[in-house]
């Protein structure tokens, strides 16, 4: 019996540290794992050379449907979708492989991250609580994350119908008006 707890709690370590690499926080490590909320912290503290941020988690769908987090978490979800239908991966294991698909995609294309990897577990909470759902896009037939309850016969997506500021930051817009 004690085989298998020392088993159990090396498979915590390794997963702990595997999700603090990836940047979760400290709320989704206490779920994901039997670890005491000190063990955490102190792994958190070895693992990153700092403290774990404070704060609470993510609560709102509407971050999701803003622009360019919603292409991010568009193409979590694509991939998600994807290893869900075609391995036999399922729950955190899904997630995490989920995320290094998009990571690897996102670096491949010299953006940063946008949807960290704490979003897309919490993101995907939101689906299996039917509060999120994916829209097809009626132009490109593109499937991108929607309120679950929205009207979504007539959806067009962020690319196919790009708001007038995406993509702009504070920076470059600044640097628009200087050179104005």
């Amino acid at each position: 019996m004690r085989n298998k707890s020392v088993i159990s709690e090396a498979r915590d370590i390794g997963l702990a540290i595997e999700l603090i690499q990836l940047g979760a926080r400290l709320q989704l490590l206490e779920t994901e794992t039997k670890l005491s909320r000190e063990r955490l912290i102190k792994l958190y503290k070895e693992v990153r050379g700092e403290s774990p941020p404070k704060g609470l988690l993510p609560f709102s769908t509407d971050w999701f449907m803003t622009w360019q987090p919603n292409m991010h978490a568009s193409l979590f979800m694509a991939y998600h979708n994807f290893l869900l239908n075609h391995t036999q991966l399922r729950g955190l294991n899904l997630i995490i492989k989920s995320y290094h698909l998009y990571l690897e995609q996102v670096e491949r294309n010299d953006m940063k991250p946008v949807l960290s990897l704490t979003r897309a577990w919490t993101m995907v909470r939101f689906f299996d609580a039917n509060m999120l759902t994916l829209a097809t896009c009626k132009t490109c037939s593109g499937q991108f994350v929607a309120h679950a309850f929205d009207p979504t016969k007539t959806y067009v997506c962020g690319l196919c119908n790009v708001p007038a500021r995406a993509g702009k930051t504070r920076r470059s817009v600044g640097s628009e008006t200087a050179h104005a």
